[in-house]
């Protein structure tokens, strides 16, 4: 019998994904290791490998499929000597449901539709005008099917249980299929037009990631009390050091995000509290200082994780965080390197940004959101001089931090900052 290739669980949390692309084609040689597909989850995509050794018989998922369940069959794998037909056996041997029994249904009501075992190959699709049924399209392939005036009912479904997808959209127009019939008036009174006029706009369909940003972001904002501190460092002793240590090397220079990286860490080692999130039964105390740090990408901001980094060396947290900002731009990170971070930092100094608040990152307990390093005039020995000072905000979850200690925080923290040389003590 061949074996069945099931959606893997790429993560504990992970409960569906997106089958972005097959790397492996029907009939095609399959051993131990090969990559044979990319999934994409919630934060990445990731590449799936065979366990076993044979011949690809059949995709029973294809490319672009969006919502794929873990453990759902994606495709067949015919073992040595097997050939197509161990296919159509695989599908008459499959327990058949039973038919249900006939009954009357209004004429407005759809048939009854009998589900298929997953493993089973999927038969060809039947168009819906020929039947009646009701239309199973993604709503990419709805949307698509509006914009251009096509006919679902037409269209043939090459997805899940004859699912119309993008790919069959695409087909459709190529081949010129006949376009939806317009309701004319009298079934259809015209819409009034809109008191005003909407613009000209595409849409672009949510990925996993982004729907995933989006509800983690509402869950913050509406479950975690949030409260807001602001400091402001005066970088000029740090920006001398960063000089004279990068005069020193010939390449991977030390950013200030590196070393704002480095004094985060450091003050959640010296004000514990902080380094905290609230569950429902207690404040949990984290003994690591796990510092996520936001890199924007394509699809989304995600917070790749330096571990310990107050135990790190500015050359190591430089070297790992260039690796982890790279793999994250291109969707290579792996779960554990963005997930289960104790602190987070947002820095848009480099954007010109003088200040922000972030919104904490659940489920941790606070986010601090760096500004810009700029040129300002300060009191000095009561006069008068420039400085280059920088903005920090800390988000709070006032469940978990109150406001003394999160002042306790900062002040850590602006001490590092301005006298950088006990960091590296």
């Amino acid at each position: 019998m061949p074996i069945e290739i099931l959606m893997p669980a790429l993560s504990p949390t992970m409960t569906e994904g997106n089958l972005a692309k097959w790397l492996k084609n029907e009939g095609e040689a399959v051993k131990p290791g090969d990559v044979i597909a990319e999934i994409e989850t919630d934060k990445a995509t990731m590449e799936v490998e065979a366990v076993d050794e044979g011949k690809l018989g059949k995709i029973l998922v294809p490319a672009g499929s969006q919502g794929v369940k873990v453990n759902q069959p994606i495709a067949l794998l015919l073992e040595e000597g097997e050939d197509a037909s161990a296919l159509a056996k695989a599908a008459t041997a499959a327990p058949k449901p039973a038919a249900p029994a006939p009954t009357p249904a209004p004429a407005t009501a759809p048939a009854p539709v009998a589900s298929q075992p997953a493993a089973a190959p999927t038969p060809a699709p039947v168009a819906a005008a020929a039947t009646g049924e009701r239309v199973f399209a993604s709503p990419l392939a709805r949307r698509m099917a509006q914009q251009a005036g096509l006919d679902l009912a037409r269209v043939n479904g090459s997805g899940p249980h004859g699912r119309i997808v993008k790919a069959d959209i695409d087909a459709a127009l190529a081949r010129g299929a006949p376009a939806a019939a317009k309701p004319t008036p009298a079934a259809t009174p015209a819409a009034a037009p809109p008191a005003f006029g909407l613009p000209a706009f595409t849409e672009q369909p949510h990925s996993m990631m982004r729907k995933v940003i989006a509800r983690r972001l509402v869950e913050s904002k509406r479950e975690a009390p949030h409260f807001y501190l602001t400091i402001d460092c005066n970088l000029d002793r740090l920006l001398q050091l960063r000089q004279e240590i990068n005069a020193k090397r010939e390449r991977d220079k030390i950013s200030v995000n590196d070393l704002v990286i480095k004094a985060s860490a450091l003050a959640l080692k010296r004000v514990p509290a902080a380094n905290a999130s609230w569950t429902e039964t207690a404040v949990r105390l984290y003994q690591a200082a796990d510092v996520s740090v936001a890199v924007a990408t394509p699809g989304g901001l995600i917070t790749p994780i330096i571990r310990s980094a107050d135990t790190k060396t500015l050359s190591a947290i430089s070297a790992e965080m260039k690796d982890l900002a790279a793999r994250a731009r291109e969707n290579k990170l792996k779960p554990e390197e963005y997930q289960g971070g104790t602190f987070s930092v947002s820095n848009l100094g480099m954007f010109g940004i003088r200040e922000f608040a972030a919104v904490i990152n659940p489920p941790q307990g606070a986010i601090l959101a760096v500004g810009a390093g700029e040129q300002r005039p300060i009191v000095k020995d009561n006069a008068l001089a420039i400085a280059t000072m920088m903005s920090c905000t800390l988000s709070v979850d006032h469940r978990v931090v109150d406001g003394a200690i999160g002042a306790e925080f900062l002040v850590a923290f602006k001490k590092l900052v301005e006298d950088p040389l006990s960091m590296l003590i």
